[in-house]
């Protein structure tokens, strides 16, 4: 018989709180899904914002052009001078994607408690990668804004910041009322059933 993993207390305190906001109605329910989506975004948050940086740091010297409609769209205009190319690109978007990433499996197994199939992720990735492509454009405006009045230092940070809070309204409700649906309880019954065939 395999031996019951033990829950940490943290563990056990969040799901008596969670059993407490589900018995409250879905109103409650739903609220303390979003204080809890909005901690792991913040945490996520923190995840992009060291990979941005660490990220943009290692690849500042790769001046490798964009090409195609890639150069089009990413351009020196809208990005500003010497930013179009994938040392500007990729650290946006790497950092974006992995970000989300871990943020998906915290809100599945921790906010949503969901059961949701692996084909729901691919989805997830697929819609991600569209708002990642816009997010990272809008970053590279917002950034080239902030460089020409003299704020480079901070400009990545805060331009993930706001990508990020931008983000977040978007995917809550994609998650919970789409994507990561909260798995149904399995009736008392069958349980017992289990424990008389023991």
């Amino acid at each position: 018989m395999q031996e019951k993993k033990k829950e940490s207390k943290f563990t056990i305190w969040l799901n008596s709180v969670d059993e407490k906001a589900k018995n409250k109605g879905k109103w409650i329910n739903t609220l303390w899904q979003y204080v809890k989506f909005t901690a792991i975004s913040l945490l996520i948050t923190g995840v992009q914002l060291g990979l941005v940086n660490l990220l943009y740091f290692f690849m500042k010297g790769w001046y490798s052009p964009l090409t195609g409609f890639m150069a089009e769209i990413f351009s020196e205009t809208t990005l500003g001078v010497g930013h179009s190319s994938w040392a500007y690109l990729l650290p946006f978007f790497l950092s974006n994607l992995i970000a989300n990433t871990l943020g998906y499996i915290l809100n599945k197994h921790k906010t949503f408690k969901s059961d949701a199939p692996v084909w729901h992720y691919i989805i997830y990735i697929t819609i991600l990668i569209v708002l990642i492509a816009f997010s990272t454009w809008l970053q590279g405006v917002i950034t080239n804004a902030l460089v020409n009045v003299n704020f480079e230092f901070l400009a990545p940070t805060i331009a993930a910041m706001t990508i990020g809070i931008m983000q977040g309204l978007i995917l809550f409700p994609l998650q919970k009322f789409v994507l990561l649906k909260e798995k149904k309880s399995l009736p008392e019954t069958s349980n017992k059933v289990d424990d008389s065939s023991n």
